[in-house]
């Protein structure tokens, strides 16, 4: 996505960014130094710092001022992916071996806070304590999300609306706050701010609700981990929420879910089931309302550029396979 014309307008910065990841990283501590530049170089989407810098270009802020804020944003993605993969017990993502399965899960963790740290310790030195407020709560957030679904792993009883608050917190106000910071760095008004974070949390929606929809259909080289991996770990997905209405094999795919541990044939049939009652379908028709919001709710003041990137950027999210 890095290389897409959607971030033609901040290329340049986005090099910057990328620079100032592996030197912000750099420590004496041989393990943690090798932990963090591998994270680094995993790459990945780049969408968050994205957001924020194609936001802040509508105002005049100093460029330095806007890639530390840029880069402590990708470091929180960074540190929370690392968790993540901990909890999961993730060996692969994006087809490259995890930090957990190279170093272990003590050294993960640890390296995960540093990163924490480092992007506090990054937006602290511009003493803005308004950006300060917004990746704390964001990350508040996300625990929440990710405690919420450790919870209700293997609960078939999920309501839709328990999904979408789940995402919500997870995934949607983090791609919300970037949205809503980079605004504030152009010095937008309260209500453009607004729209823009807006415009933020329905693309994140939309953003995860795909990703879920991914995990059925796309391969291990598309997604770099194997197909129905959220079932298999128990995380009741959109599309499993559906599968779980039909009335032909709604149970069945229930009584899959409650056995906990699946093999390789009750996962088959799972997929089988999610993929017959037409739930990828439908959850791609919740991802096609959320872009919509996103459409809806850009502000007016936008300049023509900005505009174009932040539209194509919704239309990449409703047509990704990775």
């Amino acid at each position: 996505m890095r290389n897409s014309s959607i971030f033609a307008m901040v290329t340049g910065d986005l090099t910057l960014v990328e620079a100032e990841l592996l030197s912000v990283i750099q420590t004496p501590v041989q393990m943690l130094a090798d932990i963090s530049v591998h994270l680094t170089k995993a790459g990945g989407k780049r969408l968050r710092p994205a957001l924020y810098l194609l936001c802040a270009k509508q105002g005049l802020s100093s460029s330095n001022d806007k890639i530390s804020v840029a880069v402590a944003i990708e470091l929180i993605h960074m540190a929370t992916l690392v968790h993540d993969d901990v909890i999961d017990n993730a060996a692969t993502r994006r087809g490259i071996a995890t930090a957990n399965a190279q170093w272990g899960n003590h050294a993960s963790v640890l390296s995960g806070d540093y990163l924490f740290a480092k992007a506090f310790s990054m937006v602290a030195a511009k003493g803005n304590n308004e950006i300060l407020r917004i990746l704390a709560d964001i990350i508040s957030s996300m625990c929440e999300g990710e405690i919420v679904q450790i919870k209700e792993s293997f609960n078939p009883d999920q309501s839709e609306a328990d999904y979408y608050d789940r995402i919500a917190k997870k995934t949607a106000d983090f791609i919300a706050g970037s949205a809503r910071m980079g605004a504030i760095t152009a010095g937008m008004s309260a209500a453009d701010t607004q729209a823009l974070h807006d415009y933020g949390y329905a693309l994140g929606m939309a953003f995860q609700i795909t990703d879920d929809i991914l995990d059925f259909t796309s391969s291990v080289q598309q997604m770099g981990k194997p197909a129905g991996n959220d079932l298999r770990q128990g995380i009741i997905t959109l599309p499993i929420i559906h599968a779980l209405r039909d009335r032909t094999s709604g149970q069945q795919l229930r009584e899959i879910i409650l056995r906990r541990q699946m093999n390789e044939a009750d996962l088959e049939q799972g997929l089988s089931i999610v993929h017959n009652a037409g739930s990828i379908e439908y959850s791609y028709s919740q991802v096609a309302r959320y872009l919509q919001q996103a459409q809806d709710v850009l502000p007016r003041s936008l300049n023509e550029p900005v505009r174009a990137a932040l539209l194509e950027m919704a239309a990449f999210v409703g047509k990704r396979n990775y």
